[in-house]
């Protein structure tokens, strides 16, 4: 990888079109090249943070902050010539007191028995070995990161307090306490404030982490008081060594001062978080890191995707059925555009990457530098080419009933010579994926609809048409002959478009009903090019099926 970075590095194009480059990695990389020229230290690495709050099994949002925030790092590095050192801390908040039982875990008693602990604290509900929830969700999040080969360094809330990396940013708070309140006050609600303190001691008996006023502070002892409000217990407590943690506003702003983070994107819902947070940040004498907040993800009800709620996607999901590439273009395009995050967005999102893929080396360097899959590879694009698009592999998957690779590769080397498994893995890998994404997420909902009497027809003049094709006809000549049959109906034409003699084009009723009624779906890919991938012969039997009312059956 280092060996692929430095050839990008003496690339003269390529460096100069990224100083140029309008594509948000590299607007965001610029931010933070003006921001460390105003540094002393210009030896110091540079830090990049994402933080995951540990509270449920982490989603494909958590995912996107960490390759969104590759993709800036990547692209800093590029317009430095890589001379300053980066580091791209991934932060869990696992000290974090458990609010809720999450919707979506097992044994949810055991959980619920544990509220108010830290993540790492609470039993794991899970029969897989880690010691805690907090242990497990992190670890799931470790994987993934490690499977798609992120470069980071995963940082624990709990080992970095109880190690004392936040020490001596603790004792500047306490010292500090009134500012942070002047902050702190005005943002929380009348009730909260009688309460509120910045510090969350927590309990010597019960482990619980608290949330407390604090009636009194020792300074110089680094210690603060509360009482125990179920009990009337008087307790002093250490704000170091893990003793004590903070709210999450100023924890952030402690983490950002305490590790020196230049870089942390966030969502846009944290907008008036950052404010406050970046406030507090300077009262501890660190500068607040750039960034920018990026839109939320929706599930496909529109409402945000929830790690306790497990609405939305999980990693684990999407991975089922795509690559992590897919994924990662998924986040790449548009982070500040609020986007629903759904089984059905999985196909064009494949068949998108594949395109952006295709059409790389054809680019120059300006416009390489704006096509997503360079941001997703670091560079390093690799050439895959695929033949078959997946949203036609799903299509051909409903047609042939196939319930393995063989059976598809079977149709895609008559329509491919030479194409095989070997010759294109990915190709191999896509017909995987294509297969499990009908299994789980087509099949159980197709619906063949059945044709009115002038559908039939149409159908049944289609069916001629095509069976008087020669076998070798071109997918274009195949889409040309569905056009003509679609146009010599009046329900399909439509008159806003033109024939090549100067009639009526043709409507898209007709591509829906050939979708709804031969594949039952709503919609599909180029009919011809399916029909040349599938074979004339299989499309006619198909034809016979759906006028005999036995399509699905099989």
């Amino acid at each position: 990888m280092a060996t692929v970075f430095s050839a990008l590095l003496s690339d003269p194009a390529l460096l100069a079109a990224a100083g140029r480059s309008k594509a948000w990695p590299f607007e965001e990389a610029k931010k933070i090249v003006a921001r460390i020229e105003k540094r002393k230290d210009a030896s110091k690495p540079v830090i990049f943070e994402t933080g995951y709050g540990p509270s449920g099994l982490p989603h494909i949002g958590t995912f996107g902050e960490v390759a969104r925030t590759t993709m800036v790092r990547h692209a800093f590095r590029v317009l430095t010539g890589d001379s300053v050192p980066t580091r791209l801390l991934c932060f869990s908040d696992d000290m974090d007191g458990m609010r809720k039982v999450p919707d979506n875990v097992p044994n949810p008693e055991l959980l619920r028995a544990n509220l108010g602990k830290a993540l790492t604290n609470v039993p794991n509900p899970f029969d897989n070995g880690y010691p805690s929830f907090g242990h497990n969700n992190n670890a799931k999040l470790r994987q993934f990161l490690d499977a798609f080969g992120f470069d980071y360094e995963f940082m624990s809330a709990t080992e970095e307090y109880k190690k004392g990396t936040f020490d001596d940013m603790l004792l500047r708070m306490l010292a500090k306490y009134d500012a942070v309140m002047e902050i702190m006050l005005p943002v929380l609600r009348e009730e909260r404030r009688k309460t509120y303190s910045p510090f969350l001691p927590v309990h010597p008996k019960t482990e619980v982490v608290m949330q407390v006023p604090v009636e009194e502070r020792n300074v110089e002892k680094g210690t603060i008081v509360w009482t125990d409000p179920a009990t009337g217990e008087r307790f002093e407590t250490l704000v170091t060594g893990g003793h004590a943690k903070c709210q999450w506003k100023p924890d952030w702003a402690l983490r950002w001062a305490a590790l020196g983070v230049d870089y942390e994107m966030s969502g846009k819902d944290h907008i008036d978080n950052v404010k406050t947070s970046s406030r507090i940040c300077k009262v501890l004498g660190g500068n607040p890191p750039d960034g920018f907040n990026f839109e939320l993800f929706l599930d496909e009800n529109g409402e945000k995707i929830s790690k306790s709620k497990g609405n939305g996607l999980t990693i684990d999901q999407w991975l089922t059925y795509a690559s992590p590439d897919s994924l990662a273009l998924y986040m790449f395009q548009k982070p500040k555009t609020a986007k629903r995050l759904f089984f059905d967005v999985i196909p064009r999102a494949v068949d998108e990457y594949f395109a952006y893929l295709e059409k790389y080396p054809a680019m120059d360097a300006d416009q390489q530098l704006t096509n997503p899959v360079w941001h997703i590879h670091s560079g390093n694009v690799p050439v895959t080419p695929v033949p078959v698009s997946f949203s036609m592999l799903l299509n051909l998957v409903s047609a042939s009933h196939a319930h393995d690779k063989g059976a598809l590769w079977a149709y895609i080397g008559r329509h491919s010579p030479g194409v095989t498994p070997e010759t294109h893995p990915k190709l191999d890998e896509l017909c995987g994926y294509a297969l499990a994404y009908y299994r789980d997420r087509v099949k159980p909902f197709v619906t063949f609809r059945t044709p009115d009497d002038e559908e039939r027809q149409a159908l049944a003049k289609l069916r001629d048409a095509l069976d008087a094709l020669p076998a070798t006809t071109s997918g274009e000549a195949i889409q040309d002959t569905v056009l003509a049959v679609g146009r010599s109906f009046p329900r399909f034409q439509d008159p806003s478009k033109k024939s090549p003699d100067g009639g009526p084009g043709v409507s898209l009723e007709w591509f829906a009903t050939l979708y709804q009624v031969l594949l039952g779906q709503e919609k599909g890919p180029r009919f011809g090019s399916f029909v040349e991938l599938y074979g004339l012969k299989e499309t006619v039997a198909m034809i016979d099926a759906a006028l005999a009312g036995t399509l699905g059956q099989a």
